[in-house]
């Protein structure tokens, strides 16, 4: 029986041990992945401020499985222009009375912050990732002016 027991507890280690590898395997592949091109990537959706943030406040859910971690392009209207830390934020105007688009830009195009006006309408491109009262655009890039 001890000869069984020795053997069991082999299989347990060599069973933790097995998937401890492929854990630190599979973590080291994700955080060692490519970084998405916004600039070079076709965008999976493309759509209105206004239609985005109808999406996000009558079922955030469905607007989540649908929108949530893809390449958008969104057209809107500049409502703000900020500079915070180097980085640039366009706040896209909607018909909502409460919730707008928040397009965090990348390093390259808050560069480009200064070219635009309040009131303009504009293209963005970028990764939607979420809706917290506004939906949020990271890494976006301004694709007209």
């Amino acid at each position: 029986t001890t000869k069984i027991l020795c053997m069991n507890k082999n299989k347990i280690i060599f069973s933790i041990l097995s998937i401890g590898i492929l854990c630190f395997f599979i973590s080291y592949k994700m955080y060692n992945r490519p970084h998405t091109n916004i600039t070079e990537s076709t965008p999976d959706i493309t759509l209105t401020a206004d239609t985005i943030i109808a999406a996000f406040s009558s079922d955030e859910t469905k607007a989540n499985s649908r929108y949530l971690d893809k390449i958008l392009n969104i057209t809107g209207t500049v409502s703000e222009l900020k500079l915070e830390k180097n980085k640039g934020i366009i706040t896209l105007k909607t018909n909502q009375d409460f919730g707008s688009v928040l397009c965090h830009l990348s390093e390259s195009a808050s560069q480009n912050i200064h070219s635009l006006i309040v009131g303009q309408k504009i293209t963005l491109k970028g990764v939607c990732t979420g809706y917290l009262m506004d939906v949020i655009l990271v890494k976006a890039e301004i694709i007209n002016e």
